[in-house]
C-alpha cells in the first residue's frame, strides 16, 4: 500500500483497525472479479482509503454509499457519538464534509465517488455486477439485513463480500454484523475467502 495513503487510512476518523484496513486493502487487491468496488458505510473514509488505494492499482473505482445523518449507535446519548461531527445549522450529524475532505487529501476523488442516500433505495436501483462489496452500514438488526438481502444478490461469481465487526462473542460487539456473516455462509452463495479481526471475507460461489 502506498506509503502517503497509508499514512491518510491511518489520520482518518474512524473506527478500522489499521490491520483490518490492511486486510481490506489486500483482498481488494487479489480481486480476480470484474466491475467496481461498493462500500455501504463510508462514515468519513478510513476504509474508503483502504479500497481506493487497492483501486488505483488495480484501475478500479469504488462506490461508497452513506447517507451520512449517522447510524444509530452514533446519534447523541450513544457510545460512538461524536459531537464535532454535528452540523451546527441542523443539529444533525454530517460526515460527509470530512469524507470529501480525506478523499481530497489522499487524492482520491477520480478513484472513488460517494453516493449520498439511503442504502436501500440506492441498491433499488443499483444494476451494475460488483467485483467487491464492503458491508459497514448499520449494525442494528433491520439496516444489517437489508444491507445483505438489498447488495449481496449483486456481487458476480468468484466476486468478494466483505463484512465488518463480525464477532462470535456478543459480549464483544454488536449481533447483527455476525448475523449476516452466518447468514452468507448458511444459505451456501459464499464460502471463506479471509478474516483479520472483526473483518471477514467472503468469495461468491
Amino acid at each position: 500500500m502506498r506509503r502517503d495513503l497509508e499514512t491518510a487510512a491511518r489520520a482518518a476518523r474512524g473506527f478500522m483497525p489499521h490491520a483490518e484496513g490492511i486486510g481490506l486493502y489486500e483482498a481488494a487487491l487479489a480481486l480476480t472479479a470484474s466491475g467496481p468496488i461498493v462500500e455501504v458505510g463510508s462514515y468519513c473514509g478510513k476504509s474508503t482509503i483502504y479500497l481506493g488505494a487497492a483501486a488505483i492499482e488495480r484501475g478500479l473505482v469504488v462506490f461508497t454509499v452513506d447517507h451520512h445523518r449517522g447510524s444509530e449507535e452514533m446519534q447523541e446519548g450513544w457510545e460512538h457519538h461524536d459531537a464535532e461531527l454535528v452540523d451546527p445549522m441542523t443539529g444533525k450529524i454530517d460526515s460527509l464534509p470530512e469524507l470529501r475532505g480525506n478523499l481530497e487529501a489522499a487524492g482520491l476523488e477520480g478513484v472513488v465517488v460517494p453516493i449520498i442516500g439511503e442504502s436501500s433505495v440506492v441498491a433499488q436501483h443499483w444494476f451494475t455486477p460488483i467485483s467487491m462489496l464492503f458491508v459497514d452500514g448499520g449494525h442494528g438488526p433491520e439496516p444489517a439485513h437489508a444491507d445483505y438481502e438489498n447488495w449481496a444478490p449483486k456481487v458476480v461469481e468468484g466476486g468478494l463480500l466483505a463484512i465488518h465487526d463480525v464477532f462470535e462473542d456478543p459480549a464483544d460487539g454488536g449481533r447483527p454484523p455476525y448475523e449476516i456473516y452466518s447468514r452468507a455462509l448458511a444459505e451456501g452463495e459464499f464460502e471463506q475467502h479471509s478474516s483479520v479481526g472483526s473483518l471477514q471475507v467472503l468469495r461468491r460461489c
